[in-house]
């Protein structure tokens, strides 16, 4: 991983492991030191850089020429170094590659596609909240962040079969992977074989239930714009981040209301606010806080040289609670314009699957914001380390019925 130069005496050297389990947990005070650094910092312990304002950040992850995906977003260069699996045609590719299976992903995912779903998911959000509403105690991590997107997903691509919960394991094997051999990455592996070999079923023709998103990519293998092998690699990259990155907003969704019950009473007053509500989460917990991006060639940012092969991780975690691009970014406000947060990415590698987390995520705020009267804390959150995704673990809380 590391480049065969050393980078510029100009970049801080930051000691700070990012992928410390401490850090990984209570990310915070890591994001603060990152943008006091500078525009970028020479993170010592992986001989990578970090940057963690806006505007690098922004610029970085924009710029698919300069900086591109196809070396690997995670800390292994796929240029010198063989990755686990045969890497993802959408996330891990450039154009014109990208831009042929981009065009197929988007078709199937496509606003018309989503929309059809909205009044079954706002269906089942409201079967949900009413069972957990008999209940009064819950785990909001696995009785609802985990339990709706494994109820309304698997569908919605168009999977069957048992132990939809594996999904669970692939998303954390895959996010995972892009960091370190630590115990967070070795952990995730643990059960690896049998995993994959659900996941590789479940992408195959055979296994595809028609309607559904995986079928629309099969289509277009059919009148020839993928191959039959494409097609089951864009349906792999649907189960490897449709549900992981769900289920992390979800449960910071319930952490921030609860945390925040000013800004809860809004929501209940006004149920339209929940879209936006959501952004603001995204922004204020960036549940994917990271990804990297390599330089493809010598090239700048803000005037700091990047050598050719430097990997760059980009935190968005960090970009997102910036004071330069957020007046009080520390304040979570669902009143907030949020327009430009980065928790979905930016430029052509933008999250293809944006429309299906947001409308997730809005029937479960819209339900809750109609039937529950107060969501409080009933025990002490715990946050689950990730490589690449920050999450919730445990979330205790009490929720209480509308009068």
């Amino acid at each position: 991983m590391a480049i065969a130069r050393p980078f510029s005496p100009d970049i801080p050297v930051l000691t700070i492991d990012p992928f410390d389990e401490d850090v990984l947990r209570h990310p915070e005070p890591y994001y603060a030191r990152l943008r006091e650094a500078g525009p970028l910092a020479h993170v010592e312990k992986h001989s990578i850089l970090a940057c963690g304002r806006y505007k690098e950040t922004q610029e970085i992850f924009a710029d698919s020429k300069r900086f591109v995906s196809s070396r690997g977003v995670g800390l292994s260069d796929f240029k010198s170094e063989q990755p686990w699996r045969r890497p993802s045609i959408i996330l891990e590719a450039d154009p014109p590659e990208h831009t042929r299976t981009r065009a197929a992903m988007a078709r199937a995912m496509s606003p018309h596609a989503v929309a059809r779903l909205r009044e079954r998911f706002r269906d089942e959000a409201g079967v949900l909240i009413d069972a957990l509403l008999e209940k009064r105690d819950i785990d909001a991590v696995k009785d609802l962040a985990e339990t709706f997107p494994l109820t309304v997903f698997p569908d919605a691509v168009g999977i069957a079969g048992e132990g939809p919960e594996t999904l669970l394991a692939y998303g954390s094997m895959v996010f995972n992977a892009l960091g370190p051999d630590n115990p967070v990455r070795r952990r995730a592996f643990a059960d690896a074989t049998s995993v994959v070999a659900w996941i590789e079923q479940r992408c195959a023709r055979a296994a595809i239930t028609p309607g559904g998103f995986a079928a629309t990519i099969y289509a277009a293998a059919d009148v020839g714009e993928l191959s039959e092998q494409e097609a089951g690699l864009l349906v792999r990259s649907l189960l490897s981040a449709g549900v992981d990155t769900t289920v992390a907003a979800l449960g910071s969704a319930l952490f921030c209301l609860a945390n925040n019950p000013d800004q809860y009473a809004l929501l209940r007053h006004d149920p339209q606010l929940a879209r936006q509500a959501f952004e603001e989460i995204l922004r204020f917990t960036s549940p994917v806080h990271s990804f990297c991006r390599t330089a493809d060639r010598d090239t700048e940012v803000s005037g700091l040289p990047i050598p050719e092969g430097a990997k760059i991780l980009c935190v968005l975690g960090a970009a997102n609670l910036d004071p330069e691009k957020w007046p009080d970014a520390g304040r979570f406000d669902i009143g907030r314009r949020t327009a430009g947060h980065l928790a979905f990415g930016t430029g052509i590698h933008s999250c293809v699957g944006q429309l299906l987390a947001r409308l997730e995520a809005e029937a479960v705020l819209t339900a809750l914001a109609t039937k529950v009267e107060a969501v409080e804390l009933a025990g002490d959150p715990a946050w689950r380390p990730g490589n690449f995704i920050r999450a919730l673990d445990r979330l205790p809380l009490r929720i209480t019925p509308q009068r």
